[in-house]
């Protein structure tokens, strides 16, 4: 049985996965689906993420689901609203030829209103989040009674994000003569203790050994100081030719910092972690999808659920305390069969943490040396000019370039080569020369920590008041930094040089003819509260609908 038409899947299920490309199954495929059509049972089935297990499911499900049923026949589990909506698109191409079948995905951070329309008009599958399938039963606004089949995926991730309660109450409505499909890429207690509770004598399915991690996987490791920790980032990031990354920070905090240090540093990236609006969070996301940016720094919890193709390196800036989330961060990158590498930075102290790492994981990080700057910096000017030379010529730019080689006549190869050298790397040489500096001669002040009389009040959070901060003073955003916003007041710091600039902006500066005023303050270790006033303003929205106040900004 090597391919999906010998497995007993319906006719126009085959036609829509072959038009979609699917050729060979996937081994958690081939040991799944013939399994869950011929004789549904109770199964545990232990994979790596990116190993197939939306198909391994998903097509049994669309197999045995009647069209001509409006009740809510399988019920799909899953950790985030991302991956939630990534598994309700799949079944929707897999299903592009059954008729009168309706697939509702269910989430937090969209209208409860219309998903539950949405499942009120016959849903025969719902996906959903834990928190809001359980706000959904509550209010009753769904029925799932009945259902044949619940799919609890990413089972590890879901408890280790803290919805064991919510899981046992959800499973606790269904009907016991339902079959469940648990999919996990680890097993720990918590996902025995539901198996032991909720499944019947369940058949285990394993891909590779269990808590394993990808064979199209390496991982290397660098020891590094902490203090040299960035700038370690930054030279190793310049060392890859093509990187397509996600970088793994313990904090929300950390994530931002380590962010706008890239930023203004030129490299593309993009932040996710909790601080962000739902639509804040879709934007980066959509943007790093398409690779507009290069670069995601992430917090654990932000980005579980993400499943996005290619990802060349992931980099663990923080060591993870767990085993099973180095296993998860690093099973982001080598799928469907590409190689990817897992990067961990880590010091002195935490080297007991990457020998627990290896023993629980049965793997090898191998340590790494960084190349010098001036190396890199040699291989970035070697692949600029391999990228020139084999550049194909189009010859329909001929008619513009007659001028310009008049214009080269009297500069020689060498110098050309320097010029073009010089405007490309001008300001990364500058760059390195001026770490350099700093770390011979050591820091020269520290940077200055500012209080502005603009908070949440205001309807500003640490985004749009960096933006702010930024674009009023002309500053880039690597410029504006560690930015705290209070209900009345924030903080942000910046570098000793732009002292003068900020006070000269703000000299007599007003909104909406209140004065807006910037003092240095020696007070530090001030806590963001913009987040929780974005969803404490949210919640009174839902309660009373208000008009957010909208500023101009009136120069004097």
């Amino acid at each position: 049985m090597s391919d999906f038409s010998s497995m007993g899947l319906n006719k126009p299920i085959i036609s829509a996965i072959t038009e979609l490309g699917f050729k060979n199954p996937t081994e958690v495929q081939l040991k799944s689906i013939p399994l869950l059509i011929d004789k549904p049972k109770d199964i545990i089935s232990l994979a790596q993420t990116g190993t197939g297990k939306t198909a391994a499911f998903g097509l049994p499900i669309l197999h045995h689901i009647d069209t001509n049923s409006k009740f809510t026949q399988s019920l799909i589990i899953s950790p985030t609203r991302e991956l939630c909506l990534q598994i309700t698109q799949e079944l929707k191409k897999y299903a592009i030829n059954l008729d009168k079948l309706n697939i509702v995905a269910v989430y937090g951070g969209s209208n409860i209103q219309e998903q539950a329309k949405s499942i009120k008009r016959g849903a025969q599958i719902i996906v959903a989040t834990p928190g809001r399938m359980l706000d959904m039963l509550k209010r009753k606004y769904v029925n799932i009674s009945k259902i044949d089949f619940c799919v609890l995926d990413e089972a590890d991730e879901m408890l280790n994000m803290g919805f064991y309660t919510d899981i046992k109450s959800i499973l606790a409505k269904t009907p016991k003569t339902k079959k469940t499909w648990l999919f996990s890429a680890t097993m720990p207690n918590e996902v025995s203790k539901i198996a032991e509770e909720f499944m019947k004598n369940p058949y285990k399915i394993t891909v590779g050994e269990k808590n394993s991690t990808s064979e199209n996987v390496s991982h290397i490791s660098f020891l590094i100081n902490n203090r040299n920790k960035y700038n370690s980032l930054k030279l190793f990031i310049d060392s890859c030719s093509d990187i397509y990354s996600i970088i793994f920070c313990r904090t929300r905090r950390e994530t931002q910092k380590v962010c706008e240090k890239l930023i203004g540093d030129g490299y593309s990236s993009g932040a996710l972690h909790g601080d962000l609006s739902q639509n804040q969070r879709d934007s980066v996301m959509r943007a790093f999808r398409t690779r507009q940016i290069k670069i995601l720094v992430a917090t654990d919890v932000a980005s579980r659920g993400i499943d996005v193709e290619s990802i060349t390196h992931i980099i663990h800036y923080k060591i993870p305390d767990e085993a099973e989330i180095y296993n998860h961060r690093s099973g982001r990158t080598g799928r469907a069969s590409k190689k990817g590498l897992s990067v961990l930075f880590f010091s002195d102290s935490e080297k007991r943490k990457v020998k627990l790492i290896q023993n629980k994981l049965k793997i090898n990080i191998k340590p790494s040396q960084l190349p010098s700057k001036n190396e890199v910096f040699s291989n970035q000017i070697i692949g600029y000019f391999d990228k020139i030379i084999n550049t194909n010529i189009n010859d329909d730019l001929n008619p513009f370039l007659s001028s310009i080689n008049d214009n080269l006549e009297s500069i020689s190869k060498e110098e050309l080569i320097r010029k073009i050298a010089s405007l490309e790397f001008e300001k990364k040489l500058n760059s390195f020369n001026e770490e350099e500096t700093k770390a011979s001669k050591g820091k020269k002040g520290k940077d200055l920590r500012y209080q502005i009389n603009l908070g949440t009040k205001d309807y500003y959070n640490w985004q749009n008041l960096k933006e702010f901060l930024t674009e009023i003073c002309s500053l880039s955003p690597g410029d504006i930094y560690n930015v705290d916003v209070q209900k009345t007041k924030s903080f942000f710091n910046s570098k000793p040089e732009h002292k003068d600039l900020i006070f000269k902006v703000f000299n007599n500066f007003e909104i909406e003819n209140r004065t807006v005023n910037v003092n240095i303050t020696n007070k530090r270790g001030q806590r963001d509260e913009s987040s929780k006033s974005h969803k404490e303003r949210r919640f009174n929205k839902n309660k009373k609908k208000k008009k957010s106040k909208s500023f101009k900004r009136n120069f004097k």
